[in-house]
């Protein structure tokens, strides 16, 4: 058999596995409403939640956007595993004021949490609606972004006999079957066993790597040969950027709407906390090992180019591949693991795009099945939508850029989370004023073309802008209690 025919045969049987666990799901739901559809009836576990996180959190940017950068920047790109390690901590300022609000009043997504925070004052219908307009278009740029490296690698690993049109289509279709079907459960149960695959997979193709190149010692050697800007120490300009990505990442991760729906639906506090324990260790087994597998890249693929440098991943199995039977098991694995990282960043983000349309866009009841079959259909059209984008060339941007713009949205939402949690002053008012500001500063230098100002996101700065609007009419207006 081909190096082509067992990756595609692989992903059919995959694929097959995948309708079986979503048959499972769909006998295992108690009802349909949304509290059972979009957050499993609030009964996840510490395995599959811990599993289900992890999944969500390490999607196709971080399989295929991760290691591209890497190739394309160098040794600078290892402290993307602060980067990653930065939402663990920053979960630490959210969960514990934020879990026992939403088992107390029933929270399904996170405009709950502020129409209850902000119940009663002025604008406060507007703010909810604003932070789900951005959380939607943060949601909509990372679907597009696993659809198009779902293509990519599918194309690559099966050596073109899927093409990438077909392979962003048919796993799209795929990722809606199961999720219609199930809801949560089946994305939970779904991420959990590829979280596993995407565990092994990784630390097979990190052993093989720097076992072909004779070591970490040596592979860095090879690097320094090939491009030795690629081992020089960061100037100024690259170390503000590490610390603005941390900055981004680690508190924008936080408010995606998919991370805080996993903390509405564990099963208990201690669950959660459990779970993300076990989540403070994934940087160094993943993060650390995608950004050494691009590094060891640089050596094998001289000269590709900023889109070229995305599918460094898949160009790196099919090598593996073509070196015999064993190799390509192993290859087949990682390819797996790869893509169901990505298909479980899709389906948890198609998830808690139709709860979020449903409920916080179009004010459907909380405990209504109409509101379960309202999300569905929205999450059907938005799906629609990415695919079509996903299929237009000109659109296509390297993953790692997709991560930041959604990234540079969703950040101007943290206030209404972080700060409001923790300053009673806070109004909604408030909010929505530093929110209008930062958002307009940060869309508007994105838009003019400037990504970074002295290294630093505009994102990032946009948030300082909000965040001191929020303070400074919270000082000089009269306290109120939080609602």
């Amino acid at each position: 058999m081909s190096p082509g025919a067992l990756g595609l045969t692989a992903l059919i049987v995959y694929l097959a596995v995948l309708v079986a666990v979503a048959e499972r799901a769909r006998r295992a739901r108690v009802d349909l409403t949304p509290v059972d559809h979009f957050l499993a009836g609030r009964h996840l576990g510490v395995f599959v939640l811990f599993l289900t996180l992890y999944a969500t959190a390490y999607s196709g940017n971080s399989l295929l956007g991760y290691p591209a950068e890497a190739y394309r920047r160098g040794y600078s790109w290892i402290m993307a595993t602060g980067f990653m390690m930065s939402i663990v901590v920053v979960f630490h300022a959210l969960v514990p004021r934020l879990r026992p609000l939403s088992v107390r009043h029933g929270f399904v997504t996170p405009g709950d949490y502020i129409r209850l925070r902000f119940r009663g004052q002025p604008r406060v219908d507007t703010l909810r609606r604003v932070v789900a307009v951005l959380m939607t278009i943060a949601l909509g740029n990372f679907l597009l972004a696993q659809l198009v490296a779902m293509g990519l690698v599918a194309h690559e690993f099966t050596a073109g006999l899927l093409p990438y049109w077909a392979g962003v289509v048919g796993l799209a279709g795929m990722i809606l079957l199961y999720e219609t079907l199930g809801g949560m459960r089946a994305v939970a149960w779904t991420d959990a066993a590829q979280g596993i695959l995407m565990l092994c997979g990784l630390g097979a193709l990190l052993v093989w790597l720097l076992g072909e190149a004779g070591g970490l010692a040596a592979a860095t050697r090879g690097v320094a040969t090939v491009r030795p800007e690629a081992v020089a120490v960061p100037a100024g300009r690259e170390l503000a950027n590490w610390a603005s990505t941390i900055v981004l990442l680690g508190l924008a991760s936080v408010v995606y709407p998919q991370a805080i729906q996993r903390i509405y639906a564990a099963r208990s506090g201690s669950v959660l906390k459990r779970s993300l324990a076990l989540m403070t260790f994934m940087p160094l087994v993943t993060t650390l090992v995608v950004t050494l597998i691009g590094l060891a890249a640089i050596p094998r693929f001289a000269g590709l180019g900023a889109l070229e440098a995305d599918v460094v991943m898949p160009r790196l199995l099919a090598e593996w591949t073509a070196q015999g039977l064993g190799s390509a098991a192993l290859a087949t694995l990682v390819f797996l693991g790869a893509l169901a990282a990505i298909m479980s960043t899709a389906d948890s983000v198609l998830l808690s795009l139709g709860s979020l349309v449903a409920e916080d866009l179009f004010d459907r009841p909380r405990e209504a099945t109409e509101t379960t079959r309202f999300g569905k259909r929205a999450a059907a059209a938005a799906m629609l939508l990415a695919v079509l984008l996903a299929l237009v060339p000109e659109l296509r941007r390297t993953l790692w850029r997709l991560i930041e713009l959604k990234m540079e949205l969703l950040i101007q939402c943290v206030p209404c989370f972080l700060l409001a949690l923790h300053w009673p002053r806070l109004r909604a008012a408030h909010l929505l004023a530093g929110l209008a500001v930062g958002t307009a500063f940060a869309v508007g230098l994105a838009l003019a073309g400037q990504a970074r100002l002295g290294g630093v996101h505009v994102g990032v700065l946009g948030l300082a802008l909000n965040t001191a609007v929020c303070c400074l009419l919270a000082w000089r207006s009269d306290p109120a209690p939080a609602g």
